[in-house]
């Protein structure tokens, strides 16, 4: 816990006093509604101590909660402990969520306030709905904890840079005339985007104002007939790319002046944009004269449907990423054998500097996760020089790493049996292995959605009794965020949209299994979805598993594998044993050898 919770928190209440307003909202969100956040907006995890990346703080005069999923749990508890915040478990059966939690205890005549560049102009309409139910009202104009915050970081000034044209593929020019083909279909005259990856993608820059994530803080309006402005601090670009970016239509505007060229806006102009990914004080600067145009960003689709010379590249780079899982797990299994002590960090280590050792490698695409047994039953566990597990020679250990390359993102897990292992944990991994290659290795109809194959994953586990709380796949980025959508496996939800799977869509496929207190199981691979066959029934796709390193059999139970799961993993082991062999030498290719031999 964060010592001075109490403080921050009384502090809170004395300005909510202040401001006559009975509850404070305070979302994990910045103004362009990303999940990783740069440290301007972590109001939420100064405050509460909590630092995991999805969580929503609520505090009242006598009530404060943190409302955040099973990912998180064990995490939150121990944070949490002692700060007077309650944790308010999410997605669990008789348990309200946070919205509904305001709507029941929030009584006529009071006022809600969240900060509204922390909030979408669609969820806070929800919220003004639940509250008008009540007699309650909404305040989206004060921002209460940066009143109190003191010490609050500035904005990031890292520099932007091009993305190469041999690796973007498409020039800013292309990628603007398909955006405004698509806004003349929907009659728009403006396009107002926010979202940061949408942005990297559509300009070809990158930046590094946020961690793992090469993208920038800016906004963007483009003009279906004339230009586009990119809203950005002027201080980052070079003047070399002000005159590149010019010479594509694209003028340079002062970061905060997006609210004012809203206000310009008149009864002609017919504005586009998604208002699930619009805070309210951008939207809010809209007069009643302009209409509105609210829909996806046309940009989220195009990003996600991966071109063949992308997909060539990303290819490319899981080669190289697997390459370097291979030196880097030979190094640990040989420190380990030499009787040599090493932590939790140092396999954090070993992955950082033989990823970076790569051609064209940038950095990490998030932070590592290296949970060694118990550990590895928190899903998004991080070591920390002040908390960390010494490895020994048995049980398990869960890595979730990934990488950013000029060419792609990676994303991998993987389980390894460091010594003896139990039948249980053996049981386990080869449960999950057995649900990963039964969505690996499907095909489906054209319009198939990823809610519609979550449970093939799920399966083998639900079978012995057993579930996972997290989503099964997520889509990812061309050097870009690793979580992306508009995409993903999960479970479905009632109301959501149902996205249909498209060919050159990346998918993480990842189900999990996690025993507190005992161990975790993850296994995660990349794919794409690739055309597979045309019947009298209609196309079907299929899956192209894209990432390329070894999983450890002796952390499985081959005889829970029927004959067709056996096939599927020898055939794996083949494909990343012809891929990775020139890649590798001497004591590296002899491991990769012996990890990629049949069952």
């Amino acid at each position: 816990m964060d010592q001075t919770t109490p403080i921050k928190l009384a502090a809170l209440r004395q300005t909510m006093q202040q401001h006559k307003v009975a509850a404070c909202l305070i979302p994990s969100a910045d103004p362009h509604l990303s999940e990783y956040l740069p440290d301007h907006w972590q109001a939420r995890a100064w405050l509460s101590g909590f630092t995991g990346s999805a969580g929503t703080l609520v505090v009242t005069a006598t009530h404060a909660g943190l409302w955040t999923d099973s990912r998180y749990f064990a995490q939150a508890t121990q944070q949490l402990a002692g700060s007077g915040i309650d944790l308010m478990k999410q997605r669990i059966a008789h348990a309200p969520e946070h919205l509904e939690w305001l709507q029941q205890n929030l009584q006529a005549g009071q006022t809600l306030a969240v900060a509204g560049d922390s909030i979408s102009l669609a969820t806070a309409r929800q919220l003004e709905r639940r509250l008008e139910s009540v007699g309650a009202g909404l305040r989206t104009d004060l921002d209460l904890p940066g009143l109190i915050w003191s010490d609050r970081p500035g904005l990031p000034l890292d520099a932007i840079v091009e993305h190469p044209a041999r690796y973007a593929i498409l020039s800013r020019a292309d990628k603007l005339g398909r955006l405004r083909t698509a806004m003349r279909k929907l009659e728009a005259s403006h396009h107002l985007l926010s979202s940061l990856d949408d942005i990297a993608w559509l300009t070809n820059l990158r930046g590094s104002d946020v961690e793992c994530n090469p993208v920038f803080l800016a906004h963007l309006l483009v003009q279906a007939e004339g230009h586009a402005t990119l809203f950005v601090d002027r201080g980052k670009l070079s003047d070399a790319l002000v005159v590149a970016l010019a010479a594509d239509g694209i003028h340079i505007a002062n970061y905060a002046t997006v609210v004012d060229a809203l206000t310009e806006l008149g009864p002609k102009d017919r504005l586009l944009f998604d208002a699930g990914r619009v805070v309210v004080a951008v939207a809010g600067a809209l007069t009643s004269a302009v209409r509105s145009i609210e829909a996806s960003n046309p940009t989220t689709l195009f990003k996600a449907r991966k071109s063949e010379p992308e997909l060539d590249h990303v290819r490319d780079a899981m080669r190289r990423d697997g390459a370097a899982l291979v030196r880097a797990f030979r190094r640990l299994e040989e420190r380990l054998t030499a009787g040599m002590t090493q932590t939790e960090l140092d396999v954090d280590t070993l992955l950082r500097e033989e990823r970076s050792a790569q051609p064209d490698f940038v950095g990490e695409s998030f932070a590592t996760i290296a949970g060694y047994q118990a550990n590895g039953a928190l899903p998004h566990y991080r070591a920390t020089p002040e908390q960390h597990s010494t490895l020994k020679s048995q049980g398990l250990l869960l890595v979730d790493s990934g990488g950013q390359y000029l060419g792609g993102t990676t994303d991998i897990t993987r389980v390894l049996a460091l010594g003896e292992t139990t039948a249980e944990q053996r049981r386990d991994a080869t449960l999950v292995m057995k649900g990963m290659i039964a969505l690996s290795r499907t095909r489906f109809p054209k319009g198939a959605s990823g809610p519609q194959l979550d449970a093939l994953a799920r399966a083998p586990l639900w079978a012995s009794g057993m579930d996972y709380g997290h989503g099964t796949g997520h889509g990812v980025g061309y050097f870009l965020n690793v979580h992306e959508g508009p995409h993903g496996i999960r479970p479905p939800v009632s109301g959501a949209a149902l996205v249909a799977l498209e060919p050159g869509m990346i998918t993480s496929i990842e189900p999990g299994l996690y025993k507190p207190g005992r161990h975790g199981i993850r296994h995660e691979n990349l794919a794409v979805v690739v055309e597979a066959d045309k019947t009298e029934f209609g196309e079907f796709y299929a899956f192209e598993t894209l990432t390329l390193c070894p999983f450890d059999r002796r952390a499985l139970e081959p005889g829970l594998l029927n004959p067709e799961e056996r096939a599927w993993l020898d055939d794996y082991h083949a494909t990343v044993r012809a891929a990775l062999a020139p890649l590798l030498e001497e004591a590296d290719l002899a491991w990769l050898e012996r990890h990629c031999a049949p069952l």
